[in-house]
């Protein structure tokens, strides 16, 4: 029997340049990636797959990048050894520290925004920011994973490869259920930021549920005049005008645009400028629609980098009203809130199309600060849990709540539930990576209450009400590996009631733990060298605790 050799895999060495490979047939370039192939050692593997050129005769041409003071044969790599061809490609967990339980990661290679989020025919579609040929940033793809639940998760092939007008940026994905655009009722239609020489801005649509993308062959739909930064456009409908919206970053502000076929688009006005955090790049801009007491509000989500609360990458919104053509901001311009007041938490949108009228978000859990030195090399970074949002009151303000998505619960294992007090609990006799800790107790509102999750190796994470400051922090100092980066050992705080009757939600995975209150959320990466297995409380109160295992 002929053996069909369906992959080829590249041996990857981080600290290696990039090396321009191409794929030829008919001499033509059919793909073109850098990839950095080892030279005197190899990291890990990553696949080309070569399915899409069954029965052709394939070249691969690779330019190595060597300057004349670089003193070695490059015929001399360990990667022309090491290269081979196979009929499977071993997916299989090789980040037994790291890998997370119960959050999205890709079964190999860098992964960063979220992109092109779309419930079609049963399905939670979750496309993003690839790069298939190295765990860092580069060859921007769009990844593409599926589930049934929001929790469990099938990485499907790629959905969308660069071309001759760029990279494949961010963007957005609907459900064109009247056929709009005449690429078929109920076709899913995406549209990204081509990164060529300018930033456009792009269509591709599919037919059948995903699997499948064809480019749109009027590409690009929408440049911009003089723009460098225009980027990361999220499509949603508006019934006022009964038009298709897409609102996209452009500089330090945000642009509307509408269409009738989701081709053709016509600037609408712009929003940002004055209002909010500038000291960074705005990026992947958001438009949802919420209730709130007993009427619409609308919703402008904003991610900015760098200028985050606590450094690097972060989410900003605005509350404020939209009428078909312009967001008007109900608070004054100088205000900035944030979504999540951790350091990870970063490039968060929302599903379009989601059932029962849900506004389901997900974020990218990492910081460019540190993004591609975090100790993992088999994948780098995974999503946050997916999250509900909804409006609430505060005082006089109107803030909005991120509360895990009920499918959560579905991972929940046996619950234990014990008392805490001064003495310092063991979680479990045998280490888990995964759990949920709820924590229910009355504190006097002018007390403080310490809590502290460690483990054997005396690596700790610290979690801290204050009654003075009105805040609730999150310390990860002494949380194991920090070193890999001068910006990753900090403290995150986030205003909060203290006081009376409260509750605090810890989800814990492999490295990272996401806490939610009341009235804040904090996103925190964590590389502990052995699971967290203990926790003590310091104060003079005592704590109901559930702990719920989490497993798929």
């Amino acid at each position: 029997m002929k053996r069909i050799l369906t992959f080829f895999a590249f041996p990857v060495q981080e600290s290696a340049p990039e090396a321009r490979v191409r794929v030829l047939s008919n001499g033509q370039e059919r793909l073109g990636a850098n990839i950095c192939l080892a030279i005197d050692k190899v990291d890990y593997f990553v696949p080309l797959d070569l399915a899409p050129w069954a029965g052709e005769t394939i070249l691969l041409d690779v330019k190595m990048s060597q300057g004349r003071s670089v003193r070695r044969d490059p015929a001399d790599d360990v990667c022309w050894t090491e290269m081979n061809t196979a009929p499977v490609f071993d997916r299989s967990n090789k980040e037994n520290n790291y890998r997370p339980v119960y959050h999205f990661s890709p079964d190999w290679g860098w992964m960063n925004d979220p992109n092109g989020m779309v419930w079609h025919d049963g399905l939670w579609h979750l496309f993003f920011q690839y790069n298939p040929y190295g765990s860092f940033w580069g060859n921007m793809t769009w990844g593409h994973a599926v589930s049934k639940d929001l929790v469990r998760w099938e990485q499907w092939d790629n959905a969308i490869v660069p071309d001759a007008l760029g990279d494949i940026f961010s963007g957005s994905a609907i459900v064109d259920k009247e056929n709009v655009a005449g690429f078929g009722r109920d076709a899913i239609i995406a549209m990204y930021t081509s990164d060529g020489i300018n930033q456009t801005q792009s269509i591709a649509w599919s037919n059948d549920g995903g699997r499948t993308f064809h480019k749109y062959a009027g590409n690009p739909v929408i440049v911009p005049e003089n723009t460098p930064d225009f980027r990361d456009p999220k499509l949603f409908w508006d019934a006022q005008s009964r038009q298709w919206k897409v609102v996209l970053a452009a500089g330090q502000e945000v642009q509307f645009y509408s269409s009738d076929n989701l081709k053709d688009w016509t600037y609408d006005s712009s929003f940002g400028l004055s209002y909010g955090n500038h000291n960074g790049v705005w990026e992947c801009p958001d438009l949802i629609q919420l209730p709130f007491e007993g009427k619409d509000k609308w919703v402008l989500l904003l991610n900015i980098n760098p200028g985050g609360p606590f450094g690097g990458s972060a989410t900003q919104y605005f509350v404020g009203n939209y009428d078909g053509k312009t967001f008007k901001c109900d608070d004054p311009a100088t205000v900035t809130r944030w979504m999540d007041y951790g350091k990870d938490h970063y490039a968060a949108v929302t599903w379009s199309n989601a059932p029962e009228g849900r506004t389901v978000a997900l974020a990218w859990m990492s910081n460019w600060q540190y993004a591609n030195s975090v100790p993992t090399q088999q994948f780098r970074s995974a999503n946050s849990v997916p999250r509900d949002l909804s409006l609430v009151r505060k005082g006089k303000e109107v803030i909005l709540k991120s509360t895990p998505s009920r499918e959560l619960e579905t991972l929940r294992g046996t619950p234990l539930r014990f008392t805490l007090s001064s003495a310092p609990a063991e979680l479990s006799e045998q280490p888990m990576k995964a759990y949920e800790l709820l924590i229910r107790f009355q504190l006097p509102k002018k007390e403080d209450l310490t809590f502290v999750l460690s483990n054997e190796a005396g690596e700790q994470v610290v979690f801290f009400y204050s009654a003075e400051e009105g805040t609730f922090s999150m310390d990860r100092r002494g949380s194991g590996i920090v070193k890999f980066s001068k910006s990753f050992a900090a403290v995150t705080s986030a205003p909060t009631r203290v006081g009376g009757k409260m509750e605090l939600r810890l989800l814990v995975d492999s490295a990272s733990i996401e806490a939610f209150g009341e009235d804040f959320s904090m996103t925190n990466l964590v590389f502990p060298s052995a699971p967290y297995n203990q926790l003590k409380l310091y104060g003079s109160v005592k704590a109901d605790v559930t702990l719920y295992p989490l497993a798929k």
